[in-house]
């Protein structure tokens, strides 16, 4: 397929913009499980996690945020912008980022590890953004993304297996998203720690079958994710 076929137009990128702006604020119906450990953790979801609460949970709420990021990126022009804009400065203030912080302060292990993955990635997509606002953007939401990278590298520091499924807590999906983010922010520790663990747990696959994908309840191919993690690591003649 011809690489401009793959691009959208402004009018698809309006109606992304859209889906977005209509539950970003929206915070019922609400599907956020956790852990409670006390009755500082059953409130309502503006109040648990104030930047992240629409869109259903927090990671659609991240993963919303950072795509009117990115669509405001490669549209500047766009009609959709001024409504992105807003609503993305209703989000992310230091006030609310700050009750973010809190929540993971409580939970460290939050939305592990494909929300937080996708907070990552809205890091990376401000870093990336040569634009004023962007750049303020990216100074409120660092304190949070840091803590998220050092609860992170904890984790993947600790992790023995990984999760093969073709949900939320995949490993391999996850990893190539903050592989992402670690060289995008140039955070060079980071970056070898993913492609040691990618390689421990990957690299001596052969002959992987498709034979049981999908799953009733995947949302994403274990064997894709995995393949698509390693291409970022290993040069195209380790592929067979």
């Amino acid at each position: 397929m011809p690489a401009d076929n793959l691009e959208i137009n402004e009018t698809t990128a309006a109606q992304f913009a859209q889906l977005v702006l209509d539950c970003i604020g929206r915070e019922y119906p609400n599907s956020n499980l956790y852990w409670a450990d006390s009755d500082e953790d059953i409130k309502p979801p503006r109040e648990l996690t104030p930047a992240f609460y629409g869109c259903l949970d927090w990671h659609s709420a991240v993963h919303g945020h950072w795509l009117l990021v990115r669509l405001m990126r490669h549209f500047p022009e766009a009609s959709f912008n001024l409504a992105s804009k807003q609503a993305l400065e209703q989000s992310l203030t230091p006030e609310k980022i700050q009750g973010e912080i809190a929540h993971f302060q409580r939970l460290p292990f939050y939305e592990f590890p494909y929300g937080v993955a996708w907070l990552l990635q809205l890091a990376a997509e401000l870093h990336e953004w040569n634009h004023p606002q962007a750049k303020e953007w990216r100074i409120v939401l660092e304190p949070l993304e840091k803590l998220i990278a050092a609860n992170l590298h904890r984790w993947i520091e600790a992790l023995k297996l990984p999760n093969r499924t073709g949900m939320h807590s995949q490993t391999a999906f996850a990893l190539g998203l903050m592989l992402d983010w670690a060289r995008i922010t140039e955070n060079a520790e980071f970056t070898q720690l993913v492609e040691n663990k990618a390689r421990q747990f990957y690299f001596s696959d052969r002959n992987y079958s498709l034979q049981f994908e999908p799953l009733g309840y995947d949302f994403l191919s274990p064997g894709l994710a995995e393949a698509d993690l390693m291409r970022r690591i290993l040069p195209t003649t380790c592929f067979h």
